[in-house]
């Protein structure tokens, strides 16, 4: 299996819902919103296996001080492979000149991959946010 990373936003609004389906996440419910979302994020790094979308990462930065990493996913079929570590690795190394490089795993479970590529936890941080479904 091969795998090609690009920044190009050539995937397609079926291929980002089914992406997020696979890994059974609530945004799959808004695909156009989803869509929209990632065609205006500051970076999109995505992982194809031929035209299969198998993964992708997102992130939102203000161009010079924080740079935030959101959406790291990878199609439960390429689980095992490295996939997510490596588009790790590229927005790391994307965003090296950045003062902070911020990751919140919306699950505990999800910490130990994040600190095996260098990030740690914040002292008393705490994940917040306001859900608007309607």
């Amino acid at each position: 299996m091969t795998i090609e990373y690009t920044e190009e936003k050539r995937f397609t609004q079926d291929q980002v819902q089914a992406l997020f389906r696979s890994v059974g996440w609530e945004s799959a419910n808004y695909p156009e919103r989803l869509f929209k979302a990632l065609q205006h994020s500051d970076t999109v790094i995505s992982a194809w296996d031929g035209d299969h979308l198998a993964g992708l990462v997102r992130v939102l930065d203000d161009t010079e001080m924080v740079a935030y990493m959101h959406w790291v996913l990878v199609d439960p079929a390429y689980h095992g492979h490295g996939i997510g570590g490596h588009l790790v690795e590229l927005v790391k190394a994307k965003y090296h000149d950045y003062l902070f490089l911020e990751v919140m795993p919306e699950e505990s479970k999800n910490a130990p991959f994040y600190q095996k590529h260098g990030f740690h936890l914040m002292e008393d941080g705490r994940a917040m946010q306001i859900v608007n479904r309607g």
